[in-house]
């Protein structure tokens, strides 16, 4: 005979024949099954005798203005308890908003097309990984490569693209969360999505740029079909030539080399050595570069490195501490869109994000000094 020992905890046993154990667990089942009726949850406040529902609700403007200023606390308690005092938020209206709003890559875009200007720029790829290694019950997390623990983890990845026309001048302008239960797509089918979104948005960029991840055959075409060139790493044992050879085991020149790729055609490679004896091949669809602009156009790949720690560290990107598949999606995209109004800043006000985070911790610290000294 079952006995639910979690509603009544007594030191002799309890026979269902009891009268007076049948009324209280009849009672606390009651209780429990209220509690679980998810849409049924409302949120009150007492007024006197009075109970009212609270009609206040969370909004994408509040919720990144919130992501823009905080600097150590992401979570929908912490919003709840410095939002407007005539809102009266609660933190459950605010993760039932996260949990039923939408927030997608085109609203990003609709903000980052009002930032970039008719000058040309390059367009570049990346994707980073949230470490969700502690997380064993959050949608959106699988094991994939980070690059930054130099390892398979658990974690949320996402693949961005960025638009850059100068080394302070770079806009997120799109990005896919990697979670291939919901749609079996892989990051490069991912990458190509975000290509011929940019062309059917007119983005005409100067070159596209990505590192070795990202230069596959079907990834190296897809750019080629849309008109664009590219500047992008290729693996050591990437087969060129007939009879195929490997491009390790090439002679290749400072100036470069013009090689046939396999399956592709005709590319010019080049050959750069690293620290810790690494060597990196770096080649382009653009036969007259020379070694020096391709470095320059790889080394301006690094803004999109430089973007994720503004993310992290500022908009709290990677501070996401809800479970729900829907909400990480919003919280992440309102990040982007967050990284973005600190960047119109950055230009207005020449701050940089890190010096606005400081900007408005600063008062509340010069006071606890304050204080502390009389």
């Amino acid at each position: 005979m079952f006995t639910p020992t979690f509603f009544i905890t007594q030191p002799e046993p309890v026979f269902p024949n009891n009268p007076a154990y049948c009324c209280l667990l009849f009672s606390k089942i009651s209780q429990v099954t209220q509690l679980h009726k998810k849409y049924d949850i409302i949120e009150k406040k007492t007024k006197g005798d009075k109970r009212v529902m609270s009609k206040s609700k969370c909004s994408r403007e509040l919720y990144c203005k919130f992501l823009e200023v905080t600097s150590s606390r992401y979570s929908a308690v912490s919003l709840s308890e410095v939002a407007p005092e005539n809102m009266s938020l609660s933190h459950d209206s605010i993760t039932r908003w996260l949990a039923s709003a939408k927030v997608q890559p085109k609203d990003l875009w609709e903000v980052a097309s009002k930032e970039i200007d008719d000058s040309r720029g390059i367009l570049a790829f990346d994707d980073v990984v949230i470490d969700k290694s502690r997380s064993n019950k959050m949608e959106l997390v699988n094991w994939q490569y980070s690059g930054a623990e130099h390892g398979v983890i658990k974690g949320i990845g996402v693949v961005n693209a960025l638009w850059q026309t100068s080394k302070d001048e770079y806009t997120p302008i799109d990005y896919r969360i990697w979670n291939p239960p919901d749609d079996s797509k892989t990051k490069n089918n991912h990458f190509r999505d975000m290509l011929s979104s940019a062309k059917t948005r007119g983005l005409e960029p100067e070159m596209v740029v990505a590192d070795s991840w990202y230069s596959s055959l079907d990834n190296l075409k897809s750019i080629r079909s849309h008109g664009w060139d590219w500047v992008m790493g290729l693996k050591s044992n990437r087969l060129v030539n007939k009879p195929h050879i490997q491009i390790c085991k090439l002679d290749i020149p400072d100036e470069g080399l013009k090689v046939h790729l396999k399956g592709y055609g005709w590319v010019k490679i080049f050959r750069f050595a690293g620290k810790n004896d690494r060597v990196d091949y770096i080649a382009t669809s653009r036969l007259d570069l020379t070694k020096e602009q391709i470095k320059s156009y790889f080394e301006r790949r690094w803004s999109i490195e430089v973007m994720h720690r503004e993310l992290k560290q500022t908009c709290g990107f990677s501070r996401c501490q809800f479970r729900a598949g829907r909400a990480g999606r919003n919280h992440i995209g309102l990040s982007f869109i967050a990284l973005i109004h600190k960047h119109r800043r950055r230009r207005l006000d020449k701050t940089t994000p890190y010096m606005q985070d400081w900007e408005v911790i600063k008062p509340a610290i010069q006071f606890a000094l304050a204080s502390a000294m009389i």
